[in-house]
Parts: C-alpha cells; sequence; structure tokens
C-alpha cells in the first residue's frame, strides 16, 4: 500500500497560544519548531510511509519541511482544519494514493515504533485506526483506507467523532493505545515533556496539581 503522511502545522510564531503565560512568542517558536522537526525526522525513519506531506499557510514552516524532504500544501487564509485536510485528500486520491495517516506537529515522547504500530493496526482491506490521546477525547493519530472512506472530525471530542463515522461509513475501526501518541504538549504543565530539549521550559511547568482543561480547542487556522 501507498502510504502519505500529512501533518498540518499552524504559522510557528502563533501555535502553542495556551503556553503564553510561561512562554514568549520567541520561545513558543522555538518550541514548535522544535516539535514539528521532531515529527518529520520520525516519520523519516518509518519505512512504510512513502511521503510526508505538510499542510500549513505559513510559509517559515513549509520551507523547513521541504528542508526536511516533505512535500507542501499552502493553505490560504485561515483555513478550518477538517477542510484542509479534505484538500489534502482529494489531492493525494487524485495521484493514487492508497492510505492516508494524519498526525499533528506536537507530540513530544513520538517514535517512529508508535507510527509503525499505528500503520499496523489498520484492518484490512479498508478501515480505520485511531490513537486517542491522553485525556482520550482528542484524537492523536488517524490512518484511513481508501482516502475519503468517511469524514473528518477534529475539534472537540473528536475521537468519539471520529468512531460514530467510521462505524457510519462501515468501516472496522481499530484503537491504539501509545505514550507517544497520548501525550501532546498543550498547556504549561506539559513542558515536563520537553524536559531534555529544554530544560529551562520544563522548569516553569507548574508544580500545583489543578486541572486544566483536556478538551482539545477547534483548530484555529493552519
Amino acid at each position: 500500500m501507498t502510504v502519505v503522511a500529512v501533518v498540518p502545522v499552524k504559522p510557528l510564531r502563533r501555535g502553542k497560544s495556551r503556553l503564553a503565560g510561561v512562554l514568549s512568542v520567541q520561545e513558543r517558536t522555538q518550541l514548535n519548531r522544535y516539535l514539528f522537526t521532531h515529527t518529520l525526522e520520525i516519520l523519516q525513519q518509518v519505512p512504510a510511509i512513502e511521503r510526508t506531506l505538510v499542510v500549513s499557510r505559513d510559509s517559515a514552516a513549509l520551507a523547513l519541511a521541504r528542508d526536511y524532504g516533505a512535500h507542501t500544501l499552502q493553505e490560504q487564509g485561515n483555513s478550518q482544519l477538517n477542510l484542509a485536510l479534505k484538500r489534502a485528500t482529494m489531492l493525494l486520491r487524485a495521484a493514487a494514493v492508497s492510505t492516508l495517516l494524519v498526525l499533528p506537529a506536537d507530540l513530544p515522547l513520538l517514535t517512529a515504533e508508535d507510527v509503525a504500530a499505528l500503520l499496523e493496526a489498520l484492518p484490512q482491506p479498508k478501515g480505520v485506526a485511531l490513537a486517542p490521546n491522553a485525556s482520550g477525547h482528542g484524537t492523536n493519530g488517524l490512518v484511513m483506507s481508501p482516502l475519503g472512506a468517511m469524514e473528518f472530525a477534529y475539534g472537540p471530542h473528536s475521537f468519539n467523532h471520529h468512531l460514530a463515522l467510521a462505524k457510519e461509513a462501515g468501516l472496522p475501526a481499530a484503537v491504539v493505545h501509545r505514550e507517544g501518541l497520548a501525550r501532546d504538549l498543550d498547556w504549561p504543565r506539559d513542558l515536563r515533556l520537553v524536559a531534555d530539549a529544554f530544560p529551562e521550559f520544563a522548569a516553569r511547568a507548574p508544580v500545583s496539581h489543578a486541572i486544566e482543561p483536556t478538551q482539545h480547542a477547534l483548530w484555529e487556522g493552519l
């Protein structure tokens, strides 16, 4: 099967706005760049992935993606994530791609083994494999074959929405639980996940155990 990984990326200077209270704009840009390139490097290590397509409206992110050998698709204006993915799917279907992998660019613990496990879980000859985030509400990994077999439903409670859409489309669905796929970086407490690369950032993670929202916000534009 021909597998293409699609990585949607917000503008590097705008992403991770929830960290504004602990990181400056420059620091958030540095963090976003690190997380993005980490994702690209991991995808390069997975033999089953033929190529990677980065979707963004940020010319800097697209240029960085090309430095890593990725293909790029530039969005115009404040595109909504599900529409951007639908557009990417249409282009890939025209190129006879059989399997689509969608990954966010903010998984600091992601490994090539995580990605391979998600791909291997995909039901055959058609189906969807999903990796929920740590809260169980969001979707941090999605593999679909054939392309366009169901709609995308990123946004609040996307994991359950994707399961429902798969059932509605008559697609077998596999669920993959792996720490590298579950642990995204959204809130100040999550800065501990990048302690090795950014010890100064991790030191700013709150020590309080106060509960922060776990629901993913709607995509605010590529």
